[in-house]
């Protein structure tokens, strides 16, 4: 059967994991009875949840004589590097752009990867069905990008569709009313279009995995495309190390992908997207060849991680009340089993029962904290700090391309807010409906802005960013919280009315009848100082009748901290405890007195 190897790639929320569905769905690859759920290829809650597609997946279709392999990828910019190893496994991508939103940051990072790995590109503009869709332009700023990102002739005379993956429908020209209920117009580019991968069935046997799976049963696995040759199940194979090193070991389980189904299979040949079993330690990047024909591929490049935080063992009073995994050793365990599937991340043993670990952005490091409280652990995170490094002598941190999109009357608080970040404005463009600002910032800067950005555009701008280079470090103080925290100086129960006489203080995190500890943080303060406060004080009850009768104390709503608000907000003496149930905010010292000395002593 012949073969095409595609992926598909957009910014966050251009609808590639939608566009994928329709693509199983019309292709005839579900029985007619079959329940399908939408967004099938984001299978973690997670990903369900947030609507967001985290790891690169295989799947294929057939369609009339040819096996179609698609890697559904990630559009966020902290999984950006499941984009970049994926490259050499496909001969073509389909870049689905937002008929309204048209080019976005990420948007230039995958198609800049896609270019500079050479493959044949196919343009889809999506939601088409938008009132607001404006197709010719965004074809024109599509054009414009590639164009900049240095396209070849060939990569320039790229096809477009324009589809509405929610309506499942398609067609080859911008006017919606030409929009039919059908797939063939894509289906039939891409078998015109993606060139057949370049393979040898009778050379020796080359395989190089570029995504990582593990599970319980047959431990670490490599996904990768057979770039010559076959492989069959039992048959003994040599890995060529990224070092130079040579391992002998045996294929116990050979996978390969239909539909949303993962299938053992016997043989798999040249061409073929399968994953390999057997070797416990296998990398990203090795070549797997033939005993005593051992011929390695190019290496493949690895993007370094910018972002990093210190995890420990839950210190607080209040440990091991909610979780089942709190010892040291779990933890350490479950960390290094996530380096086993992500090639991203880095975690690094430190001294006390803590661990250094390092990824691509806050968001990466997130969902790696949320995933493993859901597994019942419990751990304490510190502040997210980024990783400088040191090139020609000089130090350097990480800098972002951030791109805002919010209404005109919201411009100016943007501007004077990023003034305070270290930011560069590099351009500003406005229409009718709203600005759109392009700024060069340090990623140190964006630290604590995130939280910040929904409440000044009342929800109504657009952010994105993506790592951009390394560049001398910025001489400002970024990423610190501006305003101080209100600290329970007791343990004991939130009561209504010690919440409400501090409510003048500032802004409550927690509401009446939550256990609070010494050291734990129960809201903002309204100056710059941290406060200690008594959040636990009952009303005095005496015998003797009042002569007007009590008012009822009516409490504001406190705010509402998600896990990367928590993150977000958190200043360097602060700590996050994360718990199956709760995530709490803490002092690092938790002893009110010992804090006071240590502040004395730094003044």
């Amino acid at each position: 059967m012949n073969v095409k190897n595609i992926a598909i790639i957009a910014h966050v929320d251009h609808g590639k994991t939608t566009l994928v569905d329709q693509l199983l769905r019309n292709s005839g690859t579900f029985r007619e009875n079959e329940d399908v759920v939408k967004r099938a290829m984001d299978n973690n809650d997670i990903e369900r949840e947030r609507g967001i597609t985290i790891l690169s997946k295989p799947t294929s279709i057939k369609y009339k004589d040819y096996k179609i392999n698609i890697l559904d990828t990630p559009g966020h910019a902290d999984f950006g590097g499941e984009v970049e190893r994926i490259m050499n496994m496909v001969d073509g991508v389909i870049l689905v752009v937002d008929a309204y939103e048209g080019t976005m940051p990420q948007t230039r990072f995958v198609l800049k990867k896609a270019l500079d790995a050479d493959v044949k590109p196919i343009v889809v503009i999506n939601k088409i069905d938008k009132e607001s869709a404006r197709p010719k332009e965004v074809v024109d700023e599509v054009i414009d990008l590639f164009i900049e990102l240095g396209a070849s002739d060939e990569q320039l005379d790229f096809k477009v569709v324009y589809a509405s993956a929610i309506d499942g429908t398609t067609s080859l020209d911008p006017d919606i009313t030409t929009q039919k209920k059908t797939f063939d117009p894509l289906y039939q580019i891409i078998l015109d279009e993606i060139p057949n991968p370049v393979i040898d069935k009778e050379k020796p046997l080359q395989f190089q995995p570029a995504l990582l799976d593990y599970n319980d049963f047959v431990g670490r696995m490599g996904i990768g495309r057979i770039t010559n040759g076959s492989v069959k199940v039992n048959e003994m194979v040599s890995c060529v190390r990224l070092d130079g090193s040579i391992k002998q070991f045996r294929v116990q389980k050979l996978y390969g992908y239909y539909g949303l189904k993962k299938q053992e299979i016997d043989v798999a040949y040249a061409g073929d997207i399968v994953a390999i079993a057997g070797l416990p330690d296998i990398s990203v990047g090795e070549t797997i060849c033939n005993v005593g024909k051992e011929s390695p591929l190019e290496p493949l490049g690895i993007t370094e991680p910018t972002l990093q935080m210190t995890f420990g063992t839950n210190t607080s009073p209040f440990a091991g009340k909610e979780g089942d995994s709190v010892t040291a050793r779990k933890i350490e365990e479950r960390l290094f089993k996530e380096t086993q599937r992500d090639i991203s991340l880095r975690v690094e043993a430190t001294s006390n029962d803590t661990w250094v670990v390092s990824g691509r952005g806050e968001l990466h490091l997130s969902i790696l904290i949320e995933n493993m409280r859901r597994e019942g652990f419990e751990l304490q995170v510190s502040k997210p700090e980024v990783i400088i490094k040191e090139i020609d002598g000089v130090k350097c941190e990480p800098y972002e391309e951030l791109q805002i999109d919010v209404p005109e009357e919201y411009v100016g608080t943007i501007i004077e807010a990023l003034g305070h970040c270290g930011s560069t404005i590099e351009s500003m463009v406005s229409n009718e409906r709203q600005t759109r600002l392009i700024y060069t910032i340090p990623s140190r800067g964006l630290i604590g802005f995130m939280t910040s950005f929904m409440t000044m555009t009342k929800g109504y701008g657009i952010i994105n960013h993506t790592f951009k280079e390394y560049r001398q470090v910025h001489s400002l103080n970024l990423g610190e919280r501006k305003l101080g925290v209100l600290v329970s100086m007791e343990n004991g129960k939130t009561t209504a009315y010690a919440l409400g006489a501090l409510e003048d203080r500032g802004i409550m995190f927690v509401e009446p009848g939550v256990e609070v500890y010494e050291g734990m943080i129960v809201g903002e303060h309204n100056r710059e100082n941290d406060l200690a406060v008594n959040p636990i004080k009952g009303k005095q009850l005496t015998n003797t009748r009042s002569a007007s009768k009590d008012h009822t104390v009516v409490l504001k709503r406190p705010r509402q901290m998600t896990l990367e608000m928590c993150l977000d907000y958190i200043n360097n003496d602060e700590l996050v405890e994360v718990t199956p149930k709760s995530i709490r905010l803490r002092k690092k010292v938790l002893a009110t007195g010992e804090r006071k000395k240590q502040e004395s002593r730094v003044k």
